[in-house]
């Protein structure tokens, strides 16, 4: 009985997130749109207010898997070449899951972005090996216990920090989700060290019973 019960409840929870997943209007206007998940609105509302992405930048898109934040930024910098008029620009996408083809994009599907070898093949990639913007949607896998995946996530952030001092342009731009707890301000804090101009986004587009923020980082100050 108490399995059948245990069953039921979890099953019951499971149908609760399928109706609200079906139900979310970010989803269904990801499929009229081809985007890969909705996650693609976050940012494509934090580019439409901030301009994060223009054409002709390098991006480094890290956690990129299922690719739909690659494909805004290859549709934003102008990726494939689509627009004449204007510059250029490179999208690399980097994560631990398998991220399926996308023109316009190169992949690193599989790898470990904290692998130092990880750190030398983007470099390779890169145009001049470095980066305008450094996108992060990375979030670790979820243990349940909300302080100890709140610190995972900053600890994440905390790495990306410490790798876009070798790929990140002066001036350039750091994009980082971030899940609200104890541990935010001492990324909040490394961020102000090495950027002139940090700032805190929820979009819209971020479920509003998630604790889910992301952290815009711009003017980096580094070399």
């Amino acid at each position: 009985l108490h399995t059948t019960v245990k069953f039921l409840r979890k099953t019951g929870t499971e149908q609760r997130w399928l109706e609200r997943h079906l139900k979310d209007p970010f989803v269904k206007a990801s499929k009229q749109q081809h985007y890969r998940c909705r996650s693609a609105f976050k940012l494509l509302e934090i580019d439409d207010k901030l301009r994060v992405l223009r054409p002709g930048l390098s991006v480094l898109d890290c956690g990129a898997a299922p690719g739909a934040w690659s494909q805004v930024a290859v549709e934003r910098v102008n990726a494939l070449g689509s627009d004449p008029a204007v510059p250029t620009g490179f999208v690399l996408g980097v994560d631990l899951l398998r991220i399926s083809p996308l023109e316009g994009a190169v992949f690193l599907s599989e790898t470990d972005i904290a692998d130092p070898s990880t750190l030398r093949e983007i470099q390779s990639l890169l145009p001049l090996g470095k980066a305008d913007v450094i996108l992060s949607d990375m979030a670790p896998n979820a243990t349940g216990i909300k302080e100890l995946d709140q610190q995972k996530l900053i600890n994440l952030c905390l790495s990306l920090l410490d790798i876009s001092q070798s790929i990140l342009k002066p001036k350039g731009t750091m994009l980082c989700k971030f899940w609200d707890g104890s541990e935010a301000c001492l990324l909040q804090n490394r961020l102000k060290e090495q950027f002139q101009d940090v700032r805190t986004i929820k979009p819209q587009a971020s479920r509003k019973d998630s604790a889910e923020s992301y952290y815009l980082a711009r003017l980096y100050r580094g070399k």
